[in-house]
């Protein structure tokens, strides 16, 4: 695939963030890969790891002449980096994000963007448990979906191109309405989320009445949760502020579900229990087979990337 964007920049240089700059350089969809990253460390890191060409101590000095800028940040932080890139960005360009909650973050970041740019808002389904700028790798949105939330004035050039980075990252592209999307996305990833953070929180303290016997002889399914609820707690509290509305709401049926659940445990029903989990079996195996995961028993993430034992 040919250049779609001359010059590139990443605002957070973490997984994601990392993890665009491999996959662009990969399909060699950008000329020239800019970064900014908070810390001197984060920053040097990224150089040295080559994944951008230039790392910049401000947000608004990276955002200057790039064509396409994409913030890599928490979601609550988006608004306040727009306000500071905003009179660095050129005409022409286009703003974008990868932020997973998506309605809070259009009215935080729409007003700062001036004319004559393009603000395309984008969520990739895509991460692991893993963070910071030697987490990313360019495989990582491979088959793997990205949703686009265009504006309503949005121009349909700049949402084409966007889906054409995105296609070029190895992702496949679909388009929604931001708030929909937020509904979305609380069932698909935010309530899960907050379920596995409650759950280890149960086990914590039931760890201090079994001599850590939970944590010892942990199975599966308890693992499986211990690795979503290592996700980036910064992220993680910005999502639930941002959607809220969304999470309580599925928070409110599945707390209806869970009763369903208790009653015929309690009352010993077991057709009730079969027909549940055979109907919810179904909706996992769908998954699988639409190719958004495997039936391997690591869930098929991919492992931390090994680092140089010379480091």
């Amino acid at each position: 695939m040919s250049v779609l964007f001359e010059n590139l920049t990443l605002i957070g240089l973490g997984h994601e963030g990392s993890s665009i700059a491999w996959a662009a350089k990969r399909g060699g969809l950008a000329g020239r890969i800019t970064g900014h990253a908070r810390t001197e460390a984060t920053r040097a890191r990224a150089q040295e790891l080559g994944f951008v060409d230039r790392a910049c101590e401000t947000a608004a000095e990276a955002a200057e002449g790039a064509d396409l800028v994409i913030l890599c940040v928490p979601v609550g932080a988006c608004g306040d980096v727009a306000a500071e890139i905003a009179p660095r960005l050129k005409s022409g360009a286009i703003l974008s994000d990868i932020g997973s909650v998506k309605a809070q973050l259009i009215a935080d970041v729409a007003p700062h963007v001036p004319d004559g740019t393009d603000f395309v808002p984008a969520h990739p389904l895509a991460g692991t448990e893993h963070s910071g700028p030697e987490s990313g790798f360019a495989e990582l949105f491979d088959n793997r979906w990205c949703i686009l939330t265009p504006l309503a004035g949005s121009r349909p050039e700049a949402v084409d191109r966007m889906q054409a980075f995105w296609e070029g990252l190895g992702a496949n592209v679909d388009r929604m309405d931001p708030a929909h999307h937020d509904l979305v996305l609380a069932v698909t990833s935010h309530v899960p989320h907050a379920i596995a953070y409650t759950m280890v929180g149960v086990a914590d303290h039931l760890r201090r009445v079994t001599d850590s016997e939970v944590i010892k002889f942990s199975a599966a399914g308890f693992r499986d949760f211990t690795r979503i609820a290592a996700s980036d707690p910064t992220m993680w509290r910005d999502v639930f502020l941002n959607n809220r509305d969304a999470v309580l709401d599925i928070l409110g049926r599945f707390s209806e579900e869970l009763s369903l659940l208790q009653r015929a445990i309690r009352m010993g029903d077991g057709d009730y229990l079969h027909e549940y989990f055979t109907h919810t079996r179904a909706i996992r195996r769908g998954i699988i087979e639409a190719g958004q995961d495997t039936d391997a028993p690591d869930f098929g993430r991919h492992a931390a990337p090994a680092k140089d034992p010379d480091e």
